[in-house]
Parts: C-alpha cells; sequence; structure tokens
C-alpha cells in the first residue's frame, strides 16, 4: 500500500505516468522536466550504470529506447509508492513490448523497478532508477 501524504503520493504515481510517455515516446523534453539535473542522479540498468542527466539522456534514452526500438510499449503494474519528507520511492513490475530497429522483430520483456524522488523547490523530479529484468518471465 502507499504510504506518506495523499497529495506526494498522487504527484509522484502522475511522475510515473510521464516517466512511460518519456519511454514510450523517447520524449526528451518531457524527460528532462521528470529528472533531476543533479549531478548524483543515477540510472542502473541490465547494461549497465549511468551517471548524471547527460549520461542518462544520452546513453539510455537516446541510444538504447530510441536507438535499438522503433516502438515502444512501457506498462506498469502493482505500483506502490512511499513518501518520507522531501524524498519517495516507488516499487513496480514492469512488462515492456517494443520492435527492434534493426530487423522489426518484437520483443517483450518483464521485470522490477524502483525509482527514487526528491522534492525540489516544491515539485518532485526523479533522482534514481534501479531496474531488473525478470529473465524467467520472458521464457
Amino acid at each position: 500500500a502507499n504510504t506518506g501524504p495523499a497529495p506526494d503520493v498522487k504527484a509522484i504515481h502522475q511522475l510515473i505516468e510521464r516517466y512511460v510517455q518519456a519511454v514510450d515516446k523517447v520524449d526528451l523534453g518531457l524527460l528532462s522536466q521528470i529528472w533531476s539535473h543533479a549531478p548524483e542522479v543515477s540510472f542502473i540498468y541490465p547494461l549497465g550504470e549511468e551517471h548524471g542527466f547527460d549520461a542518462i539522456q544520452q546513453h539510455v534514452f537516446q541510444d538504447v529506447m530510441g536507438g535499438m526500438f522503433s516502438a515502444r510499449d512501457l506498462q506498469t503494474g502493482r505500483v506502490t509508492v512511499h513518501v518520507n519528507g522531501n524524498a519517495a520511492w516507488s516499487e513496480f513490475q514492469w512488462t515492456f513490448h517494443a520492435t527492434m530497429r534493426k530487423d522489426g522483430s518484437a520483443v517483450t520483456t518483464h521485470g522490477v523497478e524502483t525509482q527514487i524522488y526528491h522534492k525540489e523547490a516544491g515539485t518532485w523530479h526523479l533522482v534514481h532508477v534501479h531496474y531488473s529484468e525478470d529473465r524467467q518471465a520472458a521464457r
């Protein structure tokens, strides 16, 4: 179950929805609004680690999401949000349907993700993502 003040929990749920839109559309403008631009932001995923907004934007979103896939459909489930002061985190399961740019083949992956947020000047921003693929679900 969600924990923390209801307005903040709602704001984080909306941020996750915007994150999904940014992934599906590789929308760099939306991505820039969602993520903090603090130097300590990070992204951990099966292909490695990225540190700093510029590296996340380039390597995760432009190179992987935009470069590897011609179409993307990220779906989230069992989302929980926890807010504690100016810090918050979410946990959710995801399913990612995509079309490979190189040959047009369809791919579907499943996994779990944790996101961490910080409230900056009254607005929530993403500061860390850590996701892993559930390789058993893919079989």
